[in-house]
């Protein structure tokens, strides 16, 4: 349910936003309060734009109401026509704002770390993760973002025990952000020769990147060791003391990156996912203090909750989350997942609407 907008609160959207245009045409500002008010205008503009019309369709219905009552019949007739399409914009006005209104995550614009780790089901998992992988791939090609493989461990058959990679460009975590959980697969694999149906899963994490100001990280709490990089099967594939592992002692958190043969590289790569995962620790911390903050979203990130299910002999995806079933898996494989994190936003902001109005 949408909450109802005061009459009062969209005059004083619009009144912020005059005095923002007035103190931006002074050309009397200090380049820091230029900029800082030039990013509240930009934020607020779109807000004041709905707020306006919405006041707009408010007036015209009350001019319209008072019309109803007037003795002229062809007057009443037309009145009660206007009325209808008054009536019916209303509502979706009413909720444009209120969307609008909405927090924001400061992390929506920011860039993800996408984690996924093969799960249950031996070799058919390592596969089902390269083909997830596959998918955010060309889901990130289709939407012009760029992505850039920081680790990776190459299953023997194929697709990957684990990968890593940061996925940049124009609001890449607020359309990723609810891809967290088990993606479980149901398939009948390449090596089996009854034709039995296995089930596998894979694990995905989706994270806001860090930056540098939002994690302070003291030297004195990270322990570095420096090793050889090995293959699959142990062997050497590097002759220098190239592979980190930094632990993190206050958190006990520990990253190992070995995939550069510079140690340098690799110990950048590894301090860069590390700062991600401390500022994902810090983000669920707050979050779990919000009261009901996660009980409104979609899903909590929680990595064991299984979100869906790829079920091939029946060419089908299900979101488990918003009892979505889509039965177009080959174009959601090859990246066309518009309609399904479409439908997982449109869910969460239908949520958070639902908890304001409470």
């Amino acid at each position: 349910m949408t909450p109802t907008i005061s009459d009062d609160r969209i005059a004083a959207i619009e009144a912020r936003r005059d005095e923002l245009q007035a103190a931006l045409s002074s050309g009397e500002l200090a380049t820091d309060r230029l900029v800082a008010l030039s990013k509240e205008y930009a934020e607020i503009e779109p807000v004041a734009d709905a707020a306006r019309e919405l006041r707009r369709l408010r007036a015209e219905r009350l001019v319209l109401d008072g019309m109803s009552a007037e003795s002229d019949l062809e007057l009443r007739e037309m009145a009660a026509e206007e009325l209808q399409d008054i009536l019916e914009k209303l509502p979706l006005a009413e909720r444009d704002l209120a969307l609008k209104l909405l927090p924001k995550d400061a992390a929506d614009e920011r860039a993800a770390m996408l984690e996924i780790r093969a799960g249950t089901g031996g070799d058919e998992a390592a596969l089902f993760a390269g083909d997830l992988f596959r998918m955010y791939q060309r889901y990130a090609e289709e939407r012009g973002w760029r992505v850039e493989v920081i680790s990776a461990s190459a299953a023997d058959v194929g697709g990957y025990k684990e990968v890593v990679a940061s996925v940049t460009g124009q609001g890449v975590f607020a359309r990723l952000k609810f891809e967290s959980g088990v993606h479980r697969v149901q398939r009948v694999p390449a090596t089996e020769s009854g034709g039995r149906i296995h089930t596998s899963a894979a694990t995905v994490a989706v994270l806001p990147e860090a930056e540098d100001v939002d994690v302070q990280i003291n030297d004195n709490d990270l322990r570095i060791d420096v090793y050889r990089s090995s293959g699959p099967g142990g062997q050497s594939v590097n002759t220098t003391d190239s592979a980190v592992r930094i632990t993190h002692l206050p958190s006990g958190l520990v990253v190992i990156q070995q995939d550069e043969k510079s140690q340098h590289k690799n110990k950048a790569k590894a301090l860069k996912v590390l700062r991600t995962r401390l500022y994902e620790l810090e983000r669920s911390r707050l979050a779990d203090e919000r009261s009901g903050a996660r009980k409104a979203m979609v899903g909590s990130g929680d990595r064991s909750e299984r979100i869906r299910t790829y079920n091939f002999p029946q060419g089908r995806v299900t979101d488990h989350r918003i009892n979505l079933t889509l039965h177009r898996l080959p174009e959601i494989l090859e990246g066309a997942m518009d309609e399904l994190i479409g439908a997982l936003i449109s869910e969460d902001e239908a949520a958070r609407l639902g908890a304001l109005g409470e």
